[in-house]
Formats: C-alpha cells, structure tokens, sequence
C-alpha cells in the first residue's frame, strides 16, 4: 500500500508559530497513515517468536491450508487465517524437515491442511458448532453424525493442541503419480473411518481387515491404504512427533516448547 504526501512548496511570510502547527499536522497525517496500514491485513508481520515460516522450514512441503479456503467443515474461510502461510514453532519444524528428508528418497513430500491454529480459529468453530441450522457441508464431512453430538464425541472443543503451535495435519503426495496418496479417507472427516486403527493395529503396523458389523464396503480401508497411513505414520513417530487415535493425519511435537500456551496470533 502507497501512501503520497503533499507539503506546500511555496509559502508566505507567517509567524514561528504558524509553521510549527502546519509541521505539526504534516507529522500527524503521517503517523495516521502508518498506523493504519500496519492495522491491515496488507502488513505481513513478522513471525511471533519461537514460531517460523512451514514453507521456508520445510521447501518441499506442499501446502493445501484448508481453513484458508471455503472447502472445510463449516464452508467458510476460518477466523485467524488471513493468508495462506502456516506457522510451526521452531523444533516441530525442525523435525518435520528431518520427517520430509527421510520420506523423499521414497518418493513422497508432505502436504500440509493446517498447523498452528490460532485461539480465534477455535472459538470460530465452537461458534459454529453451537448454530444447528448451519450444516452447509454436512454431506462432505460429517454425514452420518447430527451436529448435536459434535461437542461430547470430542469433535468440536474450547481448546485445540494446534494452538500451541507444535502440531500438524498432513498426508503424503506421490511424486510419480503427482497425486496424494490413497489412505482410503479425507482429511477433517467426522468418524470412525478416520482413526488410525480402522482396518488395523497401529502398534504392529498389521492390517486385519476387520470392520464393525453393518460397515458398508464403500467405508473399508483395503491394506494398501492401511499400509499408507502407517508410512506417515512410522516416519513421524520416529522424528518425535505422536499420534492420537481420532485422526490418521494429526500429530504433535512430543516435547513441544509450549504445551500449556494457547496462542492467538493471525496466520499472516
């Protein structure tokens, strides 16, 4: 954003006092215009410290930020994400290049939905998920839940991890076939579909191909798609991240530098 000022060229004779005002609301209009473009989302801040740029940390991490966008469970850009650049501390960044160097000789990069999460994001989701009414990408994300249940199934909360800045959701993307990796499931799906142990034991890595009684084939995981999940999930695991048993695509820095700090900076 430019901002032009004008101070007069030529001026007639006039007392000490005259031109100290004029100098006076010369600098003020400057002072006003500065402030007002630093309070915009035009000004790309500096990082807050301890936390670092995903795309300079990690340059081969591909980056699909999903609450940046409309295609999310609420269908619209979520509060806090004013630009399409995830934030990460430094030590989950750290590991989750160790992560993307192991992984490309196998022929993988990362891609990234979303990282740190700011305060105000959550609290955009829990607003959300109180209105009923509002169920415009129930048929993509959550289709066999009534939204009543979001909150005690856990899917909805006042308070998420990726606020403290050390946890990330992601998948692999196939460089040959220059496609995501098949893990036989969408990343914010609302199910059972989606933890780590449908189909399998993730401890063993062991695919059994047992599903709930009634589970239609549609909602099956072949083992290859198992055998997905569990090369994301091995590389992660043994760079210091960890699991939870809801969602095959989230993971936190085990010593993560913040665990009890809920940020709130936007993504810019």
């Amino acid at each position: 954003m430019k901002y032009t000022f004008s101070a007069p060229v030529h001026t007639r004779k006039g007392s000490l006092s005259s031109m100290k005002s004029r100098l006076f609301v010369f600098v003020a209009a400057v002072m006003l215009a500065l402030s007002t473009a630093c309070s915009t989302t035009d000004c790309v801040d500096a990082t807050p410290p301890g936390f670092v740029y995903l795309a300079e940390a990690v340059p081969d991490a591909i980056l699909e930020i999903r609450y940046y966008s409309t295609y999310n469970f609420i269908g619209d850009r979520i509060h806090g994400y004013e630009r399409p650049t995830p934030l990460l501390t430094v030590e989950a960044a750290e590991a989750l290049k160790a992560v993307s160097d192991e992984l490309l000789p196998m022929g993988y990069r990362l891609k990234i939905y979303d990282s740190y999460r700011p305060q105000r994001a959550v609290d955009h989701f829990v607003e959300w998920a109180k209105r009923m009414d509002d169920t415009r990408m129930k048929e993509y994300f959550y289709p066999d839940l009534d939204k009543s249940v979001l909150f005690a199934q856990v899917y909805i909360a006042e308070k998420s991890g990726h606020s403290r800045g050390s946890t990330v959701d992601l998948t692999l993307f196939d460089m040959k076939t220059g496609k995501e990796v098949d893990m036989g499931g969408t990343f914010d799906w609302f199910g059972p579909e989606s933890h780590p142990d449908w189909g399998g034991d993730p401890e063993s890595k062991r695919y059994t191909g047992r599903f709930p009684e009634g589970t239609p084939k549609s909602r099956k995981i072949s083992e290859a798609q198992f055998h997905n999940r569990m090369v994301l999930r091995s590389v992660m695991l043994k760079h210091g991240f960890k699991p939870i048993d809801t969602e095959w695509w989230h993971f936190t820095l085990e010593n993560e530098p913040y665990p009890d700090t809920y940020f709130d900076y936007p993504v810019r």
